[in-house]
């Protein structure tokens, strides 16, 4: 197996295991779309985001630390791991993507490309 191989096996696997959809809230206007992902319990260390082509993927680990001296009678959260895929349309911009994080919300700005944003059209008078 060489290294791609072996990446893309990686990859397939964490594809195919259990996480949580975190919510996002997507706003759009005339100039680009601004998106609101909540992360609770995932620190920027522990954030990716990736685009490829026209898909932008969100993924978060959060890390769930129980004291020694503690057992876990009933755990809610079971998959400390988020991940959220959006498709992309090509009116976006994506070279241009504007990335925040704080208090475990992530805010992105993705401006519409240049030809997609609306414009006024001079009137000229003979």
């Amino acid at each position: 197996m060489n290294e791609k191989t072996a990446v893309a096996k990686e990859s397939q696997a964490k594809k195919n295991e259990a996480v949580m959809i975190p919510p996002v809230d997507v706003y759009e206007d005339s100039t680009g779309i601004t998106l609101y992902a909540d992360l609770p319990g995932v620190t920027k260390d522990d954030l990716m985001m990736q685009v490829d082509a026209d898909s932008l993927t969100i993924e978060g680990e959060m890390k769930l630390e129980v004291p020694d001296n503690i057992d876990v009678t009933h755990a809610e959260v079971s998959m400390p791991r988020y991940r959220r895929v959006f498709t992309l349309s090509k009116e976006l911009d994506i070279d241009k993507i504007a990335a925040e994080f704080k208090q475990g919300v992530l805010k992105l700005r993705i401006p519409k490309a240049e030809h997609a944003q609306p414009r006024k059209i001079r009137i000229s008078v003979e």
